[in-house]
């Protein structure tokens, strides 16, 4: 498959919709199960609904765009487990197309882009997140397609800058309107852009206060630092509260002009405050190793025992570490930017959470870093192949294959054996 998809390299775009079509059919096939609230649905769905009815503020701790788009299904589909859900296929499906996009233009291989689009889809994580009417799905999205249209932008001629960095701005903002776990990406993204420029200047032997200017820049040429962190900030805070305008037809408690920022501060205290502990809670540094996955529905429905744990691929989770390493020696030997890049995006994705006031974790945090390893993984591959062709990468998304069919049934809810069914995937006590 892998091999038939990369004799299109030409055809990057039409590569893109033939994995997005697999990805769909892969996320909505039985869609249904189970059929009925799993986990944190419990939340959204009823927000969602209440949103459809603009009864008055649901879910109050999180803004509204990841409600909204859940939502959007509800009225599309009706008040059933594909309305509740079929928004989040088309996001996992966004952001399988976003690792093709991503790899395809940091590195222009189609090869080495169809293995970060084939580990994606079979990631586990991202194959559940898309299936449940949660917020990580969307925030993963979003936060991948921004930087998907900042290195577009990196890329664009004088004069196609603006626009494209615009655009990735505004995919900020709607990021943080899914979940306030996306800011610090946006700090990330601004960091980003600020280093590359001071690195431009360094290796062109001009002073560094050269950087800040917009003028023969290989990088955003056009655009000055100041302008576009100034840019980068102001549309993603305006896109972030255009979200809430149906609020302010609220039957009860509508929002005003006046109680727009104090809400925020409201939301800040909910979100940081001190919770009682829960069954599936876990710390950050468990979660790069799958210690503690999370039952999200474990029951008997429609006529048979049913189970959806939230459980990364191991071949990807275990083996993308080893990618990060390799990523970080390929730099220390030979200085190579690619592979450095792909590893710190990712371990800056799993630190943010030690620095995050959140007083519980849990594993589904780990979703975007999860999707990240598999571009590290992608980039890895790259970089130690050096051109050869020699084929690992598809032995190991064979691997990968072979442990997401192995997972599916506790994945995709389909009907166990009785009670006990689930203890034939239990590795270790602590995944029960």
């Amino acid at each position: 498959m892998l091999a038939r998809l990369q004799a299109l390299g030409t055809r990057p775009l039409l590569v893109a919709l033939l994995i997005g079509l697999a990805a769909q059919l892969l996320f909505t096939f039985h869609l249904d199960q189970p059929s009925r609230i799993l986990f944190d649905e419990v939340h959204y769905v009823p927000a969602a609904q209440a949103l459809i009815d603009l009864e008055g503020p649901r879910n109050v701790e999180h803004p509204l765009l990841g409600k909204e788009l859940i939502g959007a299904g509800i009225v599309a589909l009706g008040d059933n487990p594909f309305g509740w859900r079929i928004t989040a296929t088309l996001a996992g499906t966004a952001t399988v197309v976003g690792a093709f996009a991503f790899v395809w233009l940091l590195l222009g291989s189609m090869r080495a882009a169809l293995v970060a689009a084939a580990l994606a889809m079979l990631n586990q994580t991202l194959f559940v997140q898309a299936r449940t009417a949660m917020l990580d799905v969307y925030l993963g999205a979003f936060v991948l397609w921004a930087m998907i249209v900042m290195l577009w932008a990196m890329r664009a001629p004088p004069g196609r800058v603006l626009g494209r960095w615009i655009g990735a701005s505004a995919l900020m903002g709607l990021a943080v309107a899914v979940k306030w776990a996306a800011i610090p990406y946006v700090a990330l993204a601004a960091l980003a852009f600020v280093a590359i420029r001071l690195r431009d200047a360094r290796r062109a032997k001009r002073p560094l206060a050269s950087a800040f200017s917009g003028k023969d820049q290989p990088h955003w040429p056009g655009l000055g630092v100041v302008p576009g962190l100034l840019i980068l900030g102001a549309v993603s805070i305006t896109v972030y509260f255009a979200t809430f305008y149906p609020a302010f037809f609220y039957a009860n408690q509508p929002l005003t002009w006046s109680s727009l920022l104090p809400q925020q501060f409201d939301m800040y205290a909910l979100q940081t405050q001190k919770l009682r502990g829960h069954t599936y809670q876990s710390d950050w540094w468990s979660w790069p190793l799958m210690l503690r996955p999370i039952w999200y529905f474990y029951e008997w429905d429609r006529g048979a025992q049913r189970g959806v744990l939230l459980i990364g691929n191991p071949v990807i989770m275990w083996g993308g570490l080893v990618a990060v390493l390799a990523c970080y020696w390929a730099w220390f030997r030979s200085r190579a930017a690619y592979p450095l890049a792909v590893a710190l995006l990712w371990t800056a994705s799993v630190a943010l959470y030690a620095i995050i006031p959140k007083s519980l974790g849990f594993y589904y945090y780990y979703h975007l870093s999860g999707i990240f390893l598999c571009l590290v993984l992608a980039v890895a591959f790259h970089h130690f192949d050096r051109g050869r062709n020699k084929g690992r990468e598809e032995w190991f998304a064979a691997a990968a294959l072979i442990a997401f069919l192995y997972f599916y049934p506790i994945l995709a809810a389909s009907p166990l054996r009785d009670s006990q069914g689930f203890t034939h995937w239990m590795w270790f006590t602590s995944w029960r």
